[in-house]
């Protein structure tokens, strides 16, 4: 299995910005795609950004594009999210997530999931 840490959730003031980090161990070698997911209070998970582990090509949902960025470090296994001009509708708790194939947005395509870590926004 692979087993995947986030970190560098708090709490922001709305237009500020916040990075996370998501390590990656165990098996590794099997992950295609990492991405990123969201799910606020009273809300179902949804898609935030996704990329592709070798070639880095990167894919956003229409509601982070233009302020969230995703990145990946293949050296450390880790894989962040920057994320910039925050609003108090980003609150959510985000999940790292992997997968080993060329996903898409749905999280049914990610196998494998890290326990989360809480973004709150303040207005």
């Amino acid at each position: 299995q692979v087993q995947l840490v986030e970190s560098g959730g708090g709490l922001v003031q709305a237009g500020g910005s916040l990075r996370l980090s998501c390590a990656a161990s165990g098996r590794t070698f099997s992950t295609v795609t990492m991405g990123w997911f969201r799910r606020a209070p009273g809300k179902e998970r949804e898609f935030v950004a996704a990329i592709s582990w070798n070639g880095g090509r990167t894919y956003y949902a229409d509601s982070v594009k233009g302020r969230f960025t995703i990145s990946r470090d293949n050296a450390k296994n880790t894989v962040y999210l920057q994320m910039n001009s925050l609003q108090p509708e980003d609150t959510a708790v985000y999940y790292c997530a992997s997968a080993p194939f060329l996903a898409t947005m749905r999280p049914a395509d990610f196998n494998s999931w890290g326990q989360g870590t809480q973004v709150t926004v303040s207005s």
